[in-house]
Formats: C-alpha cells, structure tokens, sequence
C-alpha cells in the first residue's frame, strides 16, 4: 500500500505529493507544527494538541484553516488510510505560497497545509527499559519558544550533537546554567526526597502536552510537583530524571553527560509516571479520557 499524505484538502500518494518552492514554509520556516501520537490506531491526548496548534497559529497572525472537529477528521482519516496502529501523525501550517518578501503576503493567499503519519514504537520502546542518556548543549534558539515554530535548526543541531555522543536527547541551558527543555521533549528531574521538578511555562519553553498529563496524573496519585528552575548539576544529582513528549511518552533519563542519575537505571517513580501515562492513553482509546 503506497504511503498516503494529506495536502492542502487532498489525500495523495506520497510519491505525488508537492509543494511550490515559494512556500513560506521552505523560504522563511514561517509556520507552525504539531505531532499526536496514536495507539492501538488512535489518537491520544490529541484535543490538546490541536489547542496548541490553533494558538501558535494565532499567535503568528495565520487564521487556523480548519476547526479542532476538521482537524480530528481529516487525521483520523490518515490514520485510516495509512493503516497505522502505533506511531505519528504530523501536521504543518504556513502562511502560504506567495513571491518572496518578508512582510506577510496578501490575506487571499492561503496557507499551506500539509499532515503524514510515521509508524513507531512509543509504547513498546525498548529505550523506555533500558533508559536513554543526555547531553546538555546551549540553547541557541529564538526568545518565543512557546511557539512551535517549524524553525527548528537550533534543535537539529542540538540532536545531532546527541547522535555524535551516543545518545537520545539534548537538554538545552541558557547561559544563567539553567535547563530549558529537550531539544525535543520537556525535561524533569525527581528529588531525592521524591518531589518531581520541571521548569515553569513561559516563553522560553514550549507547553508541552505530555508535560501537562503527566503533571496531571502526579497530582492524582498525590505526588509532589515543583514547577521551578533546575541547573545541569542538580539533575545529575538528582535520584532520577526523565523527559516527556509525543513520541516518547516518559522516557528514563540514566546518564546526563556521561555521568549516572541515581544507580543508572530507570527509577521507581518514572516508570510508575510511564505506566499512568500508558493507562491515560489507553482509557482515552477506549473512549474514557480524563
């Protein structure tokens, strides 16, 4: 079954699928994204999500092109066509196709819209048993982090320094010694005396959606969350750390720079973190969302 990707209304081949070289998108990064997951062939947390997508496109002054039940439609339906059961669903907005110029383009030009699927396994991670390893880099990106902005070179740069060294994720640090983020995921480190510890929402982070269930689910299970600042030192003394995001749910972090968090394997309290989240996403399969 050939791959199949949704563009601008239309659901295409993958083979056939384009996009004009004078998409802002391609010339300027001048767009939005977001990613759900999907399990058990469907979407988790994925209202959420769409919420995201819909402010940073406001925020960036591009209309949404469809409603959140549009958005639902048109992803449950890549979904199905692509046969996916376990994985991504991408989704891509820019300001549209118009001659280059970096003032925005008249308000008839309509944006771009452009959503595939990638299979994975996030549930099933075998990185999830053993524990992933961090670097830390400096966080070299633009002042409005809380928009998912499609610029993302700072953070490929980021997770290329990552593969260099072995590992799976970057946690970037301002130059106050503070971490931000992962250059994909949201970073939390667990106390010695059990409470769990993620940087506040503001501009310099993106609100991550994961980030927020599983805050959630903490304060369910009565369990102490500190929103505050963290250095790279207090992580790598800390009894265990972990990062969240779509494609990763609750991932151990075990090393952070080379240096053992805790024993070195993941920790009691984030695999417990895992398996809440895995249960969230399960009930929301089953129509049960909390």
């Amino acid at each position: 079954m050939s791959r199949i990707v949704f563009v601008n209304g239309a659901f295409v081949p993958y083979e056939e699928a384009s996009v004009p070289i004078m998409d802002r998108g391609f010339l300027f990064a001048d767009g939005i994204y977001d990613v759900a997951a999907v399990i058990d062939g469907k979407l988790v947390d994925n209202e959420a999500h769409l919420a995201r997508l819909v402010r940073c496109l406001r925020d960036i002054g591009i209309e949404s092109p469809y409603t959140i039940e549009e958005w639902t439609r048109h992803e449950e339906e890549l979904v199905t066509r692509n046969g996916l059961s376990e994985g991504l669903v991408y989704m891509q907005v820019t300001r549209g196709v118009f001659e280059r110029d970096f003032a925005f383009p008249p308000e008839s030009v309509k944006p771009t819209v452009v959503m595939f699927t990638q299979a994975k396994s996030i549930a099933s991670s075998k990185l999830a048993k053993t524990g992933a390893g961090v670097i830390t880099t400096p966080d070299l990106r633009w002042k409005r982090r809380d928009i998912k902005s499609i610029a993302l070179l700072a953070q490929v740069l980021a997770k290329q320094e990552a593969v260099r060294a072995g590992v799976a994720e970057a946690w970037m640090v301002e130059e106050d010694g503070y971490v931000t983020e992962g250059a994909s995921s949201t970073a939390f480190i667990i106390t010695r005396d059990g409470r769990i510890v993620t940087r506040p929402l503001s501009n310099a982070i993106l609100p991550g959606i994961t980030r927020r269930a599983v805050m959630r689910l903490a304060e369910e299970q009565g369990l102490a969350v500190e929103e505050r600042l963290f250095t790279v030192a207090e992580a790598q003394d800390a009894a265990e750390a972990f990062f969240t995001s779509a494609s990763a749910f609750v991932m151990p972090a075990v090393t952070i720079d080379g240096k053992p968090v805790g024993d070195g394997k993941p920790g009691p309290l984030t695999k417990r973190l895992r398996a809440l989240y895995l249960d969230m996403a399960a009930a929301s399969n089953s129509g049960n969302m909390r």
